[in-house]
This record gives C-alpha cells, structure tokens and sequence, in this order.
C-alpha cells in the first residue's frame, strides 16, 4: 500500500510497486483523461504532470512516485472555470479527435509552468515528444501562444499562476 498525492489529494494505492501510473490513474483512481496510446513512451497521450515536469505515465512506475505531486488534466480547472491553458485549447479548436489533447494540455502545462512567456522554438522543441495525428500542431501551438499571453496580461494581477482556482 502506497499513498499517491494526485490533483491535491492523498490516495491510497494498493498495486505493485511496478506498476504503470496511467494504470492506476485511468484503473483505480477513474482519472480518464489521460490516454493509452503507445505504451512504450513514445506518443504523450499518456503525458501528466510530476512535481512540475511532463511524465509519460505509460512507462513511470509507481515506485518513483512516493512522495510526489502527480496533475492530471482533471486537476487543472473545471468545465465551469477551465485553466488558462484548457480555455485556449477550446478558444483556438486545437482538438480535432481529442485523442492527443489532454496529453499536449499537460505538456503545455508545464512548459507554461516554468516558463510563462516561451518563444515558439521553445513551445516546438518542449511539445515535440508528444503526437497529433490529426495534424492539428498549428492549433496547439497557436492554443499554448495564446495561453502564455493570457498569462502576461493576468500577471500584474494575479502574479504568474498558469492554473485556475478551483
């Protein structure tokens, strides 16, 4: 038995040390946002957010999880109040199937959470791990353009926080 903090919440876990993250996240946890595409690492649609760093959950084991802060997409906003990041996703229709999406929302995400005002080499090289087949990056990177704006023109109020209050 392990304790699992995810979106703020302490979980306990009762699965092998082994074991996937996106196992227990979609399994256990019912966190479903977060796909199954590859499962070798190797697509993002698995990507979630590890004390601050994007993490393929797919290939992460959970022993390398205690004692850390894993976000999911459903941990960013709601549909009634959507983080900065999701409200520009919905904004520039970055989703074409939307099989991709949470995993890019998470990498942007956490490009945005270390770097609230990155240049579009910066978004292109921090985004390349993660596949759209649809072919809809223009849109994503368009969407992650639009939420770092977002972010310097709330930053005088608010400070730099690229997460909704929930």
């Amino acid at each position: 038995m392990m304790t699992l903090k995810v979106n703020g919440r302490d979980h306990q876990v009762d699965a092998d040390p082994d074991t996937p993250l996106l196992y227990v996240l979609r399994n256990d946890l019912e966190l479903n946002a977060a796909k199954f595409g590859c499962g070798l690492g190797q697509c993002g649609s698995c990507t979630v957010i590890v004390d601050g760093k994007a993490v393929l959950s797919c290939v992460t084991p959970l022993v390398l999880l205690e004692g850390k802060k894993v976000t999911t997409l459903e941990g960013l906003g709601t549909v009634e109040t959507p983080a900065p990041i999701q409200r520009a996703f919905i904004e520039e229709q970055a989703a074409q199937c939307g099989y991709c999406i949470a995993g890019m929302i998470m990498r942007a995400q956490a490009l945005l959470e270390s770097n609230a005002n990155p240049s579009d080499a910066e978004i292109r090289r921090h985004m390349m791990p993660n596949l759209c087949r649809c072919g809809t990056h223009l849109r994503i990177l368009r969407a992650v353009q639009r939420a770092s704006q977002t972010l310097k023109s709330t930053a005088g109020t608010r400070g730099a926080n690229v997460t909704s209050a929930k």
